[in-house]
C-alpha cells in the first residue's frame, strides 16, 4: 500500500513534475497537467498508452480528452492525497507524450 508523501520527500519528487509543467491542484492534494496534441487520434493514443501503464501499476489517473487537449489530474485516494505512485505515473506519462 502506498502512504502519503511527506513534507521531505515532496521536494525531490515533485519539483522535476513542475519543471515539466505539472502544478499543483489549487482545491486538493493533486497535481495536474494538460497535454496538447496536433489532433484527436495522437490524443486517444496518448491516453491508451498511458491507461496500460495505469492499469498495470493499479493507479488510474483522472482525466478528461477535449479534442486535442487531454487533462490529467493524479492524487492516491487510499491516502487522501499526493504518493509516490501519483509522481511516477506523471513521470510516465511525460515519457510518453
Amino acid at each position: 500500500m502506498s502512504e502519503k508523501l511527506s513534507t521531505e520527500t515532496r521536494g525531490p519528487l515533485l519539483q522535476p513534475l513542475f519543471a515539466t509543467g505539472w502544478e499543483m491542484d489549487a482545491e486538493r492534494d493533486a497535481i495536474r497537467k494538460t497535454y496538447r496534441f496536433a489532433d484527436f487520434v495522437e490524443a486517444m493514443g496518448f491516453m491508451t498508452r498511458a491507461a496500460i501503464w495505469a492499469e498495470k501499476w493499479n493507479h488510474h489517473p483522472e482525466w478528461s480528452n477535449v479534442y486535442s487537449r487531454v487533462t490529467v489530474v493524479l492524487t492516491t485516494h487510499d491516502v487522501g492525497g499526493l504518493s509516490a505512485l501519483d509522481a511516477k505515473l506523471a513521470r510516465k506519462m511525460d515519457s510518453l507524450a
